[in-house]
């Protein structure tokens, strides 16, 4: 295990590694269900989070979806 150093909403961050793009979302407390995620400028559609393995020095874009009324 080695940690990665990714950019995520353009901050810097080490996270564990091998991680997938679903790991960087439960390491950081958020559920796929409520982000889009854009990996190096492309959007990831949500089935395939699992699938996509994080690189050093990959950009990570989290939006995040706010509810209300």
């Amino acid at each position: 295990m080695t940690d990665l150093q990714i950019t995520v909403n353009g901050d810097p961050r080490r996270v564990p590694g091998p991680a997938s793009l679903l790991d960087l979302l439960a390491h950081l407390g958020l559920d796929a269900r409520s982000v889009v995620v854009e990996l190096n400028r492309e959007i990831v559609r949500r089935p395939r989070l699992g699938d996509i393995s994080l690189a050093e020095g990959d950009t990570v874009e989290l939006v995040h979806f706010v509810g209300g009324g």
